[in-house]
């Protein structure tokens, strides 16, 4: 079955090729996924740092978060001004369904992979 892209105007366009993510953009993906229509930079920064230790720079999730919505698999929003920051506003991101089916085929691989896995090498996952 072949993906389609759905243009702005709501048709299909073209089959899309596959696209692959690197760690670092799953990483962002997923977090965007689990923040469901709060995830802004700094907040998606934060989140990196608490679920998986790993000190990140706004600059890359900013440019992660760029290059997941050329690939079509997050869409963004300005948001309202806030008083908190002084009246201005964040861009928020949301995950679309091609990002959703990306991270589905992405966590059905992995699956794949470690089930393949000797169970004698298996004992390093504990």
């Amino acid at each position: 079955m072949a993906d389609y892209l759905i243009s702005k105007n709501g048709f299909n366009s073209y089959p899309m090729k596959r696209v692959y993510l690197g760690e670092f953009e799953e990483i962002v993906l997923l977090i965007v996924a689990v923040l469901e229509g709060a995830a802004y930079g700094v907040n998606i920064m934060h989140e990196i740092l608490e679920q998986t230790g790993r000190s990140v720079r706004l600059n890359q999730v900013h440019a992660s978060l760029q290059r997941l919505e050329e690939k079509g698999m997050i869409v963004s929003k300005m948001s309202d001004p806030t008083p908190e920051r002084g009246g201005r506003r964040k861009r928020i991101f949301s995950i679309t369904a091609y990002g959703s089916s990306t991270l589905r085929d992405i966590q059905q691989v992995r699956a794949t992979l470690w089930s393949a896995v000797p169970s004698n090498l298996k004992s390093f996952t504990a």
